[in-house]
């Protein structure tokens, strides 16, 4: 019996591609930690309906994911629920070139008679978006900061008596999963 999460977070990006992958990394050290009950955590990487399909699953969706705004490399940007509502969509939708906002957009049209989940972000500043390059050191110390921000974030809302790090199995099967 699958049981639902009431905060689902969702990495998205593509750790192929630099400071891209922060959320997944995110997820993966997150995972790693351990966390609430009622809380879940899954890498996405860059499929836009997965990410869609996922956000129904819970009550809360936190994002996390790289950004270019023009911060510092590493600054954390925070995002609501009602920042990430009133974001502009895209102007189109490409099954290649899907952004999470669109995606939060399609999730909440897509809940029904009820609102949706609500959906908030957490980016982490890039510095570095090339091919075959791991995390600049910076946009790494940003996903530790964002870690920890999170921590307190989930501690607030549900409290942070973590269930115990999963296995390295479990961890990779998260993956996508």
């Amino acid at each position: 019996m699958k049981i639902t999460p009431s905060i689902l977070i969702i990495g998205c990006g593509n750790p192929l591609r630099g400071d891209d992958g922060a959320g997944p990394e995110c997820v993966r050290r997150l995972i790693a930690r351990g966390l609430p009950a009622g809380v879940a955590a899954v890498d996405v990487g860059t499929g836009g309906v997965d990410v869609v399909l996922r956000m129904r699953e819970a009550e809360q969706v936190i994002l996390v994911d790289a950004c270019r705004s023009g911060r510092l490399p590493g600054s954390l940007v925070s995002l609501s629920a009602a920042d990430v509502a009133g974001l502009p969509p895209s102007g189109h939708l490409d099954l290649h070139i899907f952004r999470w906002s669109d995606a939060a957009a399609l999730a909440n049209a897509l809940g029904g008679n009820g609102p949706g989940p609500l959906i908030a972000a957490r980016l982490v500043e890039g510095a570095a978006f090339e091919p075959g390059s791991g995390l600049s050191p910076a946009v790494d110390a940003g996903v530790e900061r964002l870690i920890d921000a999170l921590h307190r974030e989930l501690e607030s809302m549900v409290g942070l008596a973590a269930t115990p790090p999963p296995s390295e199995a479990v961890v990779a099967m998260s993956r996508g999963a």
